[in-house]
């Protein structure tokens, strides 16, 4: 750390400063940053400290579900059942044949230390229910943010760089499928395959979700096409593809993620529209949507059980809004590497 006094330049290895006044600075690696300069937080506790308090709530909730879906998956497939977790496919009041009795939990049950969001019109624990279906949601919304960013993002930043006939071809396809009513095109292409599996459910909306991901590369590729780091680049004769990988996709990546984050809420809404309307995973197998449509019929009965899966999804949905609203308003241009 130095004190300069008066007009200075003080050099830092290839970096200089000039201070105009009494100014402390101190080095950091090869930089010289100002005394009182707040730098932004790359570690994810210093992202999660700048949050504010409801994108905080909104965080650990996210993190929840993720580790709901995680532990059901864990105590279905790798632990045959032995962790303290309800099988959700287990009716408590059914007929054991071997015994000739019928289970001694009643259906519709309030919330008890045994069933902490009671049971279903099955006498089905809810909570493992509500826990495996989190992995329903959680499946569709990162394969078709993969599909988005990943394809999307690519053709997008392409387009937007090279222009030309590639990008009036490629964006003419894109506008056809976006003039479709999204959902009127999902119900019919799940139609056709006919097939209630989780993963072609969740490929089938990842690459409906590819128009909107490009169209917002595109648009950012367009303005960092013309930046000066862009230009210089160009100038030195560094060739296309080069300055795309370097310089045009790791700008547009920091606005696509937070693009994805709010896509994600969309993706939910719209898997847990399809489970609603059985068009989504194959009963029994539990989801959010499907919660809600079993419990419509004894909501005069017993209203909870139509009020959690409601609650679950509602939280998921505005968690994912103020994250990635959050990361928007954070996300910014990034410096030229070349």
């Amino acid at each position: 750390m130095a004190t300069v006094d008066g007009d200075a330049e003080i050099f830092a290895e290839d970096s200089v400063l000039v201070v105009a006044g009494s100014t402390v600075v101190q080095s950091v690696d090869d930089f010289v940053v100002p005394d009182g300069v707040k730098q932004k937080r790359t570690t994810p506790w210093g992202v999660f400290r700048e949050m504010p308090f409801l994108v905080k709530l909104g965080t650990i909730w996210l993190l929840f579900v993720l580790f709901s879906a995680i532990y059901a998956q864990l105590d279905t497939r790798v632990f045959n059942g032995s962790l303290p977790l309800a099988d959700p496919n287990l009716q408590l009041n059914g007929f054991n044949a071997s015994t000739g009795t019928f289970g001694d939990r009643e259906p519709l049950e309030s919330p008890s230390w045994a069933h902490p969001l009671g049971t279903d019109a099955l006498a089905r624990d809810t909570l493992a229910r509500a826990m495996h279906g989190a992995y329903v949601s959680v499946t569709v919304a990162i394969v078709s943010v993969m599909c988005g960013v990943v394809i999307g993002g690519l053709l997008g930043s392409l387009v937007g760089y090279v222009r030309g006939k590639t990008e009036t071809v490629l964006m003419a396809m894109i506008d056809v499928l976006l003039a479709f009513p999204a959902l009127v095109l999902l119900l019919a292409l799940i139609s056709l395959f006919e097939v209630r599996d989780l993963f072609v459910i969740s490929m089938i909306i990842g690459l409906l979700s590819i128009p909107a991901y490009t169209r917002v590369s595109r648009a950012n590729s367009l303005a960092i096409s013309n930046r000066e780091f862009v230009l210089a680049a160009q100038a030195i004769g560094t060739k296309r593809w080069t300055i795309l990988r370097r310089e045009i996709i790791p700008n547009v990546l920091p606005t696509l993620l937070a693009y994805a984050m709010v896509a994600a809420a969309a993706v939910v809404v719209v898997e847990g529209s399809l489970s609603f309307l059985g068009l989504s995973v194959q009963l029994p197998t539990s989801s959010w949507g499907n919660m809600i449509n079993q419990a419509r019929r004894d909501i005069k009965v017993n209203f909870g059980q139509i009020l959690y899966p409601s609650v679950i999804l509602t939280l998921t949905v505005l968690a994912l809004n103020q994250v990635g609203d959050f990361f928007q308003r954070r996300s910014a241009f990034r410096g030229s590497s070349l």
